[in-house]
């Protein structure tokens, strides 16, 4: 027998934070770092209501100090269950170069095209460093 499956909204504690630019990305996403920015990449995904509000956040993947791999069927399961309509991605270059690899290109290219599928819009990839950000929506047309 197939168990059976609804929908609720379960309701949680997670900040509810409205993302307007590339700065309040940044800013709310350089809380999920610590002492360890500079150490090993980590990505991250932020999921957003149609409102552009947070809704929850995902870690998707650790690396070492020169990459990550980054699990594209992860993303959608967390695109599907949290019903996001936007999302912005997140890693960081523990090296302090905030210029995106061709890697970096790619893997974004792969998840806005994964994410079209469940109508939702990937809004940013955020490279952060210790010291600064690189924001492809503020330097590409995502």
């Amino acid at each position: 027998m197939t168990p059976e499956l609804s929908i609720k909204k379960t309701k949680t504690d997670f900040p509810k934070v409205k993302i307007t630019t590339s700065k309040d990305a940044e800013q709310f996403i350089r809380q999920f770092y610590s002492d360890d920015i500079g150490i090993y990449e980590s990505f991250f995904i932020l999921l957003l209501n149609r409102g552009g509000y947070t809704t929850a956040f995902a870690k998707i993947s650790q690396g070492g100090t020169a990459g990550t791999v980054v699990d594209v069927k992860i993303i959608a399961k967390y695109i599907a269950d949290t019903l996001a309509h936007g999302i912005i991605l997140a890693h960081n270059h523990p090296s302090g170069n905030t210029t995106p690899s061709p890697q970096d290109k790619q893997i974004t290219e792969r998840i806005k095209e994964v994410a079209k599928i469940f109508e939702t819009n990937v809004l940013d990839h955020i490279i952060l460093t210790e010291e600064s950000y690189y924001s492809f929506a503020d330097n590409f047309n995502l």
